[in-house]
């Protein structure tokens, strides 16, 4: 959800007191591997087919994890951030059904566009590796009336 201020004229600068605009030589800008991490796992959790970030055990405590409500969204991702270019290896479990060569291009697009607009660093590569594909479990066929009596219990 994007924040707007209601009152844009009453921000922390005033039009008495404009805002300096960096050129060169005034300042540096440092965006950590983890901030690109982040940016780059919302993108690829958003592509439909994608069933979670990362493998193995850490699935499963990334889904307690998530149960409790703290949601790492660099989970599965890694970067590297040079001075302005990076590249972002990303491991992910696929649901069944999903094409999965076609899953990570569209991961990779997705990335690629996240990073590039949101971070403004140049993306070299974006890697995926699929590692597992997850299969629902088979839904158990309830019998007549048992919604009724489990109500009553």
């Amino acid at each position: 959800m994007e924040y707007q201020n209601p009152q844009p004229d009453r921000g922390i600068h005033s039009a008495a007191a404009p805002v300096p605009v960096a050129g060169p030589g005034q300042g540096r800008t440092v965006i950590s591997e983890t901030a690109v991490a982040k940016v780059a796992g919302i993108a690829a959790r958003s592509v439909p087919g994608v069933y979670s970030l990362g493998s193995g055990p850490s699935r499963a405590l990334g889904a307690i994890r998530d149960a409790v409500g703290g949601a790492d969204h660099a989970a599965g991702v890694h970067a590297e951030v040079g001075e302005t270019q990076v590249a972002v290896d990303i491991t992910l479990v696929a649901s069944y059904g999903t094409p999965l060569h076609a899953l990570a291009n569209q991961v990779r697009a997705a990335v690629y566009r996240a990073v590039q607009e949101l971070v403004g660093l140049q993306v070299i590569e974006v890697n995926v590796e699929v590692t597992d594909v997850y299969v629902p479990p088979p839904v158990k066929p309830t019998a007549p009336g048992a919604a009724e009596r489990e109500a009553l219990l």
